[in-house]
């Protein structure tokens, strides 16, 4: 290039360049940083192993073996003309292994000289959080990038080295690293739950009041015969006693029904509840599926939305929170402070503690180089931004702000007072308690469940009383009890299990638990995890065979190597070699002793009789015969693991020709298509709700649809023929509204029937509409 030539490059050069990895968070930032700057996105990672073999040179060291993703070859050839034009470039994708990885496949890539190249990074999309990233980039961190590069390879070689193995012995599946340590975890839960044996015990209740007072309240017998009254489930000791049979709960229940009763001892107790830490990723996660009934999948995918940018009117796009990867609870001095003074204005000067608070974790896996998942504004309250947000942004984003506002909160202040009552040789206790001082709990008020099972129960209007006030008891009630299996796992404690375990990290729990329901090797239902047949086959045969590597404490151990390969104590080759030896070894023995395993179902084959087995193909999974390949019949399935059903008639009319419809399964379920094999109409089953369509100019019916994602909803049938838009996401109401009728009384818009936690309400279907009542037995359709 000549003298003349490089002049004029350097006249049509940009400032500067930032790369990051997502369009919307690319937006965000360009609004920040002006003209000055372009800034363009990677669209997630452009390079990576390949997809059709191992691409990893065990011989040479594990070298990875890394390619440009086909569909990223046009943004990866954009982003090289950018960068030639650019006189610096900033690499800006997200704070942790996986972003140091990606701005490393984009600098190798870019191929640019080192000056020219920087590695920024930011816990929150925040002019303050930008621009002083910009004033003090860094070179790339090669600790970071070779911790994430051996966690890839080593997935790359337990998967790529176990699975085809799975492939040829459990016909089509797969095996994760982290993944199959899940589903074993999942799987032992339910064999814990087969062989849990229950075990009978008794509690019992007495409703008391005062001479000269009608009002009662409750108490439960605490002691009998001097020995604390304890579950079948807790443990016994020599001052402890079980009613273990109903003999003994009658025997107790006559001697006590002609004591005296009287109050033996009354205590009032003052304490603190304090705030629990603002969210890492996994307690935001058991929260959002906890309270919302998130999966954790959807959680991640809306705080991945509120920390890149929400459109907020005239003020542009704006990133709502910090990251939300992190398994830290620190909290920047400057967001305690800006949250202290909204405190003090909103709620007054007794709402803010003495000194700001500080949330320690205890643990060798947590890494402390982010903050914890806060708003970035603590000023910007969800009531302000409602407007601005999808629903599902609103909740979430709700969520995270009152659980950080109330961690940087004084302590609500409680009162309890409790009251023993003594009968005979029988104890009863009754406790209240009262806040004194709302504290925190004014913003957020939410406890732990892990705390709710091992509170005591509380006495409902527990009367004013004194030492000796005599009671009389009213009625006594002995209950039969069953000690409970340990529950099955939701995702939520799925995983706050692999958090205790140290299995996995923030950026990966939302995966692991995506992969073993995509794989179906676990089934989700009612919001529990339930193993599948095929779950409970592939991990037999991976703890038979593979038992190391699906080892708790040995998937455990790695991952803490790979953080001491971050803190440069461990060298990522060595550690792979010391890995890959023993697998070895463990692989060889397994091709030569691993039985191929045939998962039967309960299903007989139509043509010689024999079970038919559940297989799987590159299209998924359907019911071959285990007499092949004599016999040779395939059975597709459903959706639901059942075999798909033949045509069936039915009573519709094709519009086309006349001819009789019948009902078909296909790709979304069933639907009518017409009998006539040269006539090709097709029409969904319309499931009528018997309301009809309220628009005066449309002689449709209201139906029962589903959306494109498979959630329910009330469309008019009329839709297709005059593009009616009548819709609700609840069922229309039949009758037995206001004065009989289905219409609001007050717009005479449809009412629809709201099926929630707290009681069913009719409602108005007009969202400018405010009619409500309770529903009292309303008739909706079935």
């Amino acid at each position: 290039m000549t003298k003349e030539d490089k002049q004029a490059k350097a006249k049509t050069m940009t400032k500067s360049l930032v790369i990051v990895e997502s369009p919307k968070k690319a937006k965000t930032i360009s609004k920040i940083l002006g003209r000055d700057f372009q800034v363009k996105a990677s669209v997630g990672h452009v390079r990576d192993l390949p997809r059709n073999r191992l691409g990893v040179n065990v011989r040479k060291n594990f070298e990875p073996q890394y390619e440009v993703l086909k569909d990223k070859e046009p943004i990866v050839q954009e982003l090289k003309e950018a960068a030639d034009n650019a006189e610096k470039v900033f690499l800006a994708p997200d704070p942790d292994r996986e972003g140091e990885a990606i701005a490393w496949h984009l600098s190798e890539l870019l191929d640019l000289p080192k000056k020219k190249l920087h590695r920024i990074e930011f816990n929150e999309i925040t002019k303050d959080a930008v621009m002083e990233a910009i004033k003090k980039p860094r070179s790339i961190d090669r600790r970071l990038v070779d911790a994430q590069q051996a966690r890839r390879v080593l997935d790359r070689l337990v998967g790529y080295k176990i699975s085809p193995l799975l492939w040829r012995k459990v016909n089509g599946r797969s095996a994760g690293r982290v993944q199959s340590v899940a589903v074993r975890l999942i799987c032992e839960r339910e064999e814990e739950i087969e062989k849990f044996d229950p075990q009978e015990y008794w509690s019992i209740k007495a409703e008391f009041h005062k001479t000269k007072s009608k009002k009662s309240f409750i108490a439960p017998l605490v002691k009998w015969k001097g020995k604390r009254v304890i579950a079948a489930s807790d443990k016994p000791t020599a001052q402890t006693v079980i009613v273990d049979n109903k003999k003994m709960a009658d025997e107790i229940v006559k001697s006590i029904k002609d004591a005296d009763f009287a109050v033996s001892s009354l205590t009032n107790k003052t304490s603190e509840r304090k705030p629990q830490a603002p969210f890492i990723t996994s307690t935001l996660q058991r929260e959002s599926a906890n309270v919302l009934g998130y999966p954790v999948k959807k959680t991640m995918m809306v705080a991945q939305q509120l920390y890149e940018g929400v459109e907020l009117g005239e003020e542009g796009p704006v990133g709502l929170i910090t990251y939300m990867r992190t398994d830290s609870t620190r909290v920047a001095a400057s967001a305690q402070e800006e949250a202290l003074a909204y405190i003090e204005s909103r709620y007054g000067k007794e709402y803010v503690p003495d000194k700001p608070r500080v949330y320690a974790r205890k643990g060798k896996s947590v890494q402390d180089a982010h903050e914890a998942i806060r708003p970035s504004y603590p000023d910007k309250s969800p009531e302000k931004l409602k407007a601005h947000m999808t629903s599902d942004q609103y909740k979430v984003y709700k969520l995270i702000w009152e659980r950080f506002m109330a961690s940087q909160m004084e302590s609500a202040k409680l009162l309890t007072r409790t009251a023993e009552i003594a009968a005979g040789e029988a104890v009863f206790r009754a406790s209240a308690t009262e806040k004194t001082f709302q504290g925190f709990t004014i913003v957020y008020d939410r406890l732990k469940n892990d705390d709710d099972e091992d509170q005591e129960e509380e006495a409902v209007n527990l009367p004013e009383l004194k030492k000796g006030d005599e009671l009389k008891m009213k009625e006594i009630n002995p209950n039969q009890h069953f000690t409970q299996p340990p529950p099955r796992y939701n995702e939520a404690s799925l995983v706050k299990t692999l958090e205790e375990l140290g299995i996995g990290r923030p950026s990966t729990y939302s995966a692991t638990v995506s992969t073993v329901i995509d794989r179906k090797y676990v089934e989700r239902n009612k919001r529990v995890l339930f193993p599948t047949k095929l779950g409970k086959a592939v991990n037999q045969l991976l703890v038979e065979h593979f038992g190391d590597v699906v080892d708790v404490s040995f998937t455990a151990d790695m991952e803490s190597k790979l953080d001491q390969i971050e803190e440069d104590k461990v060298e990522w080759h060595g550690m792979l070699k010391d890995f890959y030896k023993p697998f070895g070894e463990t692989l060889k023995k397994a091709e030569e002793n691993m039985n191929k395993v045939v998962i039967l179902s309960e299903h007989n084959c139509p043509n010689c009789g024999q079970q038919m087995a559940i297989r799987s193909s590159r299209f998924g999974q359907f019911l071959g015969c285990v007499g092949y390949p004599e016999c040779k019949t395939k059975i597709a399935l459903t959706k639901d693991g059942e075999p798909v059903p033949e045509d069936r008639p039915s009573e519709e009319i094709c519009t086309t020709c006349g001819s009789s419809m019948i009902i078909r399964y296909g790709r979304y379920g069933d639907y009518l298509a017409c009998s006539a094999e040269e006539c090709k109409e097709q029409r969904p089953i319309l499931k009528f709700t018997g309301v009809d369509c309220p628009r005066s100019d449309c002689d449709g019916k209201i139906v029962e649809k589903k959306s494109r994602r498979g959630k329910i909803f009330y469309g008019c049938s009329a839709y297709s023929k005059n593009q009616c838009t009548s819709a609700y996401w609840y069922p229309p109401l039949l009758s037995g509204g206001p004065k009989g009728k289905n219409t609001c009384p007050k717009c005479n818009k449809i009412l629809i029937y709201k099926t929630l936690k707290r009681g069913d309400k009719i409602q108005c279907s007009d969202k400018d509409c405010d009619y409500v009542e309770l529903a009292t037995g309303q008739e909706v359709h079935a």
